[in-house]
């Protein structure tokens, strides 16, 4: 059964903030932990797993300029725009393929 994956603010201040990940989606966490990397505002990500089970991962962030919480949005956004494209593609070949 999926559960859904929900945030809990661990820490927060003006340029930090650490956010456990309760019900974690790695297929998830690790393209949007991949797309703050490259956000030219944060200046450190860092996805943290103690133990796979028994702990929730914990997402950290530091920004350069900014709210930490705007680097999840803008990366959630981007991630977005990618999941919506790949399902276009996703159907336009099924459709090719199925006639």
């Amino acid at each position: 059964m999926h559960r859904e994956m929900d945030f809990r603010v661990l820490e927060k201040s003006k340029n930090e903030i650490r956010v456990e990940v309760i019900n974690a989606d790695n297929t998830l966490l690790r393209p949007l932990v991949d797309e703050m990397s490259r956000d030219e505002q944060v200046e450190k990500v860092q996805l943290i797993i103690r133990h796979p089970t028994l702990d929730n991962p914990v997402l950290y962030v530091r920004v350069k300029k900014g709210k930490p919480q705007a680097a999840f949005k803008r990366a959630a956004k981007k991630l977005e725009k990618v999941f919506e494209e790949l399902e276009k593609l996703a159907e336009k070949e099924i459709k090719r393929v199925t006639g």
